[in-house]
């Protein structure tokens, strides 16, 4: 029914649907990052549960959605095509990760003592702030496999797996938009600009790189079963080097945790009820 309902509003074309999936996602990151607006301090312990939640949700679809799909419909049964992205996918990040240095301490980092009043952003400290910008821009290149497994979904032309792929990473990336507006905040950002500029800044990366995957790969089949292991592999990563480390390191192993594994129950339970 959703699928039918998708090709009666968009068509069927591969690269319209990528287009679509890319804004979708960019949406959901923004509304990620308006949180601040109404939750205006989370603590350290949400956070942790949120990113585990995220951490559930990505591990699932990079196996439900992109790896087991890859292996089984899009390389007849042959694992090395996608085994050989995965690899590729995770070594993009490793070398990434280098050119751009962690600074993941700000995404639950604890707030100065001198807290603005409500509606008044802290004086900026430099120092946090160029933390802030190496951090956003590791986001930033860590929603580049994002969007483009959106785009290789879509572009494999099978709608049943490319839409639960879109609302997992869409709804994995609320609260990684809300955990890097409070590492802005925690710099002294104003709430409202950073806000927008997450916006604009998740739809600058993710939407053209969905419609990139979803076209190469729709001009391009034998690329297919590459793309979907490197779009893995790059979330796979992401979530063993930097998502659960993150969120074990301030006592709330056991609330991350349980984040995890309800990310994965309601990504199972998409990917069935949608696949």
């Amino acid at each position: 029914m959703v699928v039918a309902g998708v090709i009666q509003l968009f068509g069927g074309d591969p690269v319209v649907n990528g287009f679509i999936g890319g804004v979708v996602i960019a949406a959901l990151n923004l509304l990620g990052a308006s949180l601040v607006f109404v939750w205006r301090d989370p603590s350290e312990r949400a956070l942790d549960g949120a990113l585990g939640f995220a951490a559930g949700v990505m591990l699932a679809a990079a196996f439900t959605s992109l790896i087991i799909p890859g292996i089984e419909t899009y390389s007849n049964g042959n694992p090395i095509p996608v085994l050989l992205g995965v690899g590729l996918g995770a070594l993009f990040l490793d070398r990434s990760d280098i050119l751009i240095p962690h600074a993941h301490y700000l995404v639950t980092g604890r707030r100065r003592a001198d807290a603005a009043a409500p509606g008044e952003s802290l004086p900026i400290d430099d120092e946090r702030l160029a933390g802030v910008v190496l951090f956003v821009l590791a986001i930033t290149l860590h929603n580049m496999p994002e969007g483009l497994a959106v785009g290789v979904g879509f572009g494999s032309g099978d709608l049943g797996t490319a839409i639960p792929l879109m609302l997992a990473i869409g709804i994995q990336n609320v609260p990684e938009g809300l955990a890097v507006s409070v590492a802005a905040i925690n710099a002294g950002l104003d709430r409202r600009a950073y806000a927008v500029f997450a916006g604009i800044r998740s739809g600058v990366v993710e939407i053209p790189l969905a419609v990139l995957g979803a076209y190469a790969v729709g001009t391009v089949s034998a690329l297919l079963p590459y793309a979907m292991g490197f779009a893995a592999g790059a979330m796979l990563f992401v979530i063993s080097d930097e998502i659960v480390p993150e969120t074990h390191t301030r006592g709330h192993e056991r609330v991350a945790t349980l984040g995890t594994m309800l990310g994965v129950i309601v990504m199972l339970y998409l990917d069935i009820s949608l696949g």
